[in-house]
């Protein structure tokens, strides 16, 4: 148990640095750095202990989001960023660079490869699982991100306590 617990630690500190990365990338206001890599930290940990528990990446990486995009919005008023600021950077990371890979590599590999016509089947099953897994996570980082900020209006953001 305790070895699941470093794991999780472990990517989710790695979540939080590619988030800080992505956030200096953009530029972001050093005020904000460790609010961002605090985010990427909290989307991967609960991303990684959802797959863990063996609940889906697309409904985990929904639920990552929108936990950034929620707690974004009041951070943002707190101190003073646009809560894009907050929202971007730590939701990058979570891009399914794995599912395009392999989508786009059995797309290779049945135009340019394959002959055997039970193996392209395969493939073709490849090419589908992975493309809309891909795509669903996709949707679910945009839906979860932006259905925060669509729901709290500013003035009631402004009303909350942290």
């Amino acid at each position: 148990m305790l070895d699941v617990i470093l794991k999780l630690l472990e990517v989710s500190f790695w979540s939080g640095i590619a988030a800080l990365g992505f956030g200096i990338l953009f530029n972001i206001p050093r005020s904000a750095m460790m609010t961002v890599f605090v985010l990427g930290f909290c989307a991967g940990f609960i991303k990684f202990s959802l797959i863990h528990f063996h609940i889906h990446v697309v409904l985990g990486s929904l639920l990552a989001a929108f936990f950034v995009g929620i707690i974004s919005i009041p951070l943002a008023h707190k101190i003073h960023q646009p809560p894009v600021v907050f929202s971007i950077p730590p939701v990058i990371p979570m891009i399914p660079g794995y599912f395009a890979y392999e989508t786009i590599l059995s797309i290779m590999n049945f135009i340019f490869t394959e002959s055997d016509a039970s193996k392209r089947v395969e493939l073709i099953d490849a090419i589908f699982t992975n493309g809309f897994t891909m795509f669903f996570i996709l949707i679910s980082l945009t839906v979860g991100v932006a259905l925060p900020m669509l729901l709290l209006k500013k003035n009631s953001v402004k009303k909350i306590d942290l």
